[in-house]
């Protein structure tokens, strides 16, 4: 007779879990690995996240605002103070220039002196002009031929340059005279030139060059130190000036965020599952339009979520239901298989091979209605955890005695003694089922277990010598009847047995990875607290 253990690891009343989840099998090579993790808690890397989100970012979006507004007043005041300074240096260096230029060429209309040039008599009109120079007094310079005489004690300045003598002896040289504004040594010159001229009575010449032209120097320093406070002044003025623009632009931020933050308010609020949040918009401009498409946005949300939840009660109700209503014939079922079963033996082979392909097939319908009644338990969150400190390596042990995985060649145990852990005896029982099942089944033999305490953790380690999981499949090995050959319409599991094992680690706390091995096979490793 038939091991009935061999042929169906279920029975009903008791869950048994030995189907590879994706339904898949292993296929070929390295992969990523698959992680998953308690949700209901959340992480310690999503704790962080929302911390730095809600901590005060030093360039968010009201110092952004503040920092535009004031750097605009700032170009404003800018502006408006180049813009005055250059109109008001204008201004009064023109005044200035004026003035000196019309009274330096009266004084020089007005020198009577015989030519030739006596440097004598020159040197003393030179003086007076120098002594009503307007707007202060100048230094007076005389060039006549190769006679050169001054008002100072130098015949001649380094402050006129070559170009302002070229224009007053040129031959486009005009009695106006010319000037022109030096900077030497750090000092502002005013140098103006006007030559000497007489009126003929010829109508075709009015006036003829003498020869002589007079050269006047003027220090323009008083100007320059009253732009200079000029400058000093709007420079003074544009620091309170951009401090009294802060309080507008405070305001202004403070207008601006405050939709932004009710915003962001109500987003975590649907985020964290409030579906009802919505914001109240206030007047016509564009953030009034934004939270009015938020609203709408979250009432449709609401809406579509709400219809899916009803959608997925009904389905887990009906998976339910027919789960309970098939427990019932099932156990019916199973038990005339055994019956049969029993006397298999003595009927004729096609007979037999019929009967035992039926005992088969409603063994596997009695583990699928288990594992459908599980995961209905799952997601009613009515699955219970029943603790106990227990020695863990005995547990393994007792899983793979119980299911006779006790041949050397094909499990290959390495538990650490002296374990103690608190779980539920019977939820573990399935997480090492499942885990030893798959591997035996998918993966190729010797299938090793191993158990070891970790910091505050057990760690048990399912590895086998396959080919591996592919890397397509590979983050999809905990979803419930996933398939990673669509052609295949059925698999020897139930397609739930990797996600209950979730389920159940989950449960107590833990997480379950699915990795690749660098030397080959696939490992499955679950890490619970102590």
């Amino acid at each position: 007779m038939p091991d009935p253990e061999a042929g169906r690891e279920a029975t009903i009343g008791r869950a048994a879990t030995t189907g590879y989840e994706a339904t898949a099998g292993y296929e070929a090579t390295t992969g990523r690995a698959a992680t998953t993790g308690r949700e209901t808690e959340p992480s310690p890397r999503r704790r962080r996240k929302a911390a730095r989100a809600r901590r005060p970012r030093p360039f968010g979006l009201r110092t952004r605002l503040v920092l535009a507004f004031l750097l605009v007043a700032a170009v404003g005041c800018g502006t408006t103070a180049a813009l005055t300074y250059r109109a008001a240096r204008n201004a009064i260096l023109e005044q200035t220039q004026d003035t000196a230029v019309s009274a330096f060429r009266e004084q020089v209309e007005g020198l009577n002196i015989a030519l030739p040039v006596a440097a004598e008599d020159l040197r003393d009109r030179l003086l007076q002009i120098a002594r009503q120079g307007k707007p202060r007094a100048w230094r007076v310079y005389a060039e006549y031929g190769s006679v050169r005489v001054s008002s100072t004690d130098r015949p001649t300045s380094s402050v006129i340059t070559p170009e302002l003598r070229a224009r007053a002896k040129g031959a486009e040289a005009t009695p106006h005279g010319s000037f022109q504004r030096v900077v030497k040594n750090g000092t502002p010159y005013l140098t103006m030139a006007v030559p000497a001229v007489f009126h003929a009575y010829s109508a075709e010449d009015a006036t003829q060059h003498t020869g002589l032209v007079l050269y006047a120097v003027m220090e323009l320093d008083e100007e320059e130190a009253n732009i200079e406070a000029m400058v000093a002044a709007a420079r003074d003025g544009a620091l309170p000036a951009l401090a009294v623009a802060l309080i507008p632009a405070l305001i202004a931020s403070r207008g601006v965020l405050r939709p932004v933050r009710e915003l962001r308010h109500a987003a975590h609020n649907m985020g964290r599952g409030r579906l009802d949040t919505r914001i109240q918009a206030k007047g016509s401009d564009e953030l009034a339009d934004l939270a009015r498409t938020f609203n709408e946005s979250a009432a449709e949300l609401e809406r579509s979520v709400a219809e899916l939840r009803d959608a997925e009660a009904r389905a887990r109700r009906f998976a339910s239901d027919v789960s309970h209503e098939l427990r019932t014939p099932l156990a019916g079922m199973l038990a005339v298989t055994e019956v049969l079963d029993e006397d298999a033996g003595s009927l004729d082979s096609d007979t037999a091979r019929a009967v035992r392909l039926i005992s088969a097939e409603t063994g596997k319908l009695a583990v699928l209605v288990e594992d459908l009644m599980e995961i209905s338990r799952f997601d009613a969150r009515a699955a219970e955890l029943h603790t106990d400190e227990v020695d863990a390596a005995d547990c393994v042990r007792k899983t793979l005695q119980h299911r006779h995985w006790t041949d050397p060649a094909q499990v290959v145990p390495y538990l650490a003694e002296g374990v103690r852990a608190r779980l539920d005896p019977r939820r573990f029982d399935v997480v090492v089922a499942n885990l030893v099942g798959n591997a035996l089944r998918h993966g190729a033999a010797p299938v090793t277990v191993r158990l070891y305490a970790e910091g505050d953790q057990l760690v048990t380690e399912v590895a086998d010598r396959g080919p591996g999981i592919h890397p397509d499949v590979l983050p999809h090995v905990f979803d419930r009847f996933y398939k990673a050959d669509q052609a295949r319409t059925r698999s020897a599991g139930s397609g739930l047995g990797l996600a209950i094992t979730l389920e159940n680690v989950r449960l107590h706390g833990g997480t379950v990875t699915a990795a690749n091995r660098p030397d080959g096979g696939a490992a499955f490793t679950v890490r619970m607290p102590l």
